[in-house]
């Protein structure tokens, strides 16, 4: 007899906020086997227009050879269409606007092509903004606010989840559809970059936007003198390999 906690889960739609890996049949067949309902998978970073394009073929390869396990997901419909079929929805996502180059009609042109969401930085300056390991945070640029009002018009997800505070709120406030921190923590965890202070948390969710929470170590422990993560050693989640730290979640 199944517990409750298994029946809630194969009877749940679970969405993998964030997903970027060394794509395969071996990983597609585990990601449905696990019951993984959707997941927004990473189809391009640094690519510029034509890059993105060729990974785009290479995506659209993927779902015809291992159609037993995954399918295409371009609507909340293909979601729940994938759950009843028992495998797992891709939405393929930029972590970065790299891919729409200085041209706002290629946000339409991905948008056709298959890609449903778009992070706005990947930690750096772009033409879009300012990433979250800028020392200075100029927010959205003008054509940043010319790329952001085309994502609601067709459709695309902004993801803020690498963003600079300051391009994050501005973002937030000229969306006219709620946007995400796909895969983040709070600094209150841990003070990183990466991380969202309550306000910035607070700012989005009070606008309808998403919080989605990542378990990547680096960014949710602190060290102790022997080198052992504070969150997972004091819990006995780890394995503590004397002096040398924890091998389970090191970083």
């Amino acid at each position: 007899m199944k517990d409750n906690a298994s029946t809630i889960y194969e009877n749940a739609i679970v969405i993998d906020g964030l997903i970027i890996s060394n794509w395969s049949g071996d990983l597609f067949r585990e990601m449905q086997q696990s019951g993984l309902t959707a997941a927004n998978c990473t189809c391009s970073v640094w690519e510029n227009f034509t890059d993105t394009v060729d990974n785009l073929v290479a995506w659209n390869g993927w779902f015809r050879e291992f159609s037993s396990h995954i399918v295409k997901a371009e609507s909340a419909a293909d979601i729940r269409t994938a759950k009843a079929a028992g495998k797992t929805a891709i939405v393929l996502g930029m972590q970065n606007t790299s891919a729409f180059e200085d041209k706002i009609g290629y946000v339409e042109i991905l948008k056709t092509l298959g890609i449903g969401i778009a992070q706005m930085t990947y930690n750096t300056q772009n033409w879009v903004g300012s990433g979250c390991y800028e020392s200075r945070d100029s927010g959205l640029s003008d054509f940043g606010r010319e790329v952001v009002a085309e994502m609601n018009r067709v459709g695309m997800l902004c993801d803020l989840s690498h963003v600079g505070p300051k391009t994050s709120r501005d973002v937030i406030d000229c969306s006219t559809v709620p946007v995400a921190y796909s895969h983040c923590l709070p600094s209150g965890l841990k003070a990183h970059p990466r991380n969202k202070s309550d306000e910035e948390l607070r700012h989005i969710v009070e606008r309808g936007g998403f919080v989605g929470v990542t378990m990547f170590p680096p960014l949710s422990c602190e060290r102790d003198g022997r080198n052992h993560c504070r969150l997972y050693c004091s819990d006995g989640l780890c394995d503590q390999s004397g002096g040398r730290g924890c091998r389970r979640y090191r970083h």
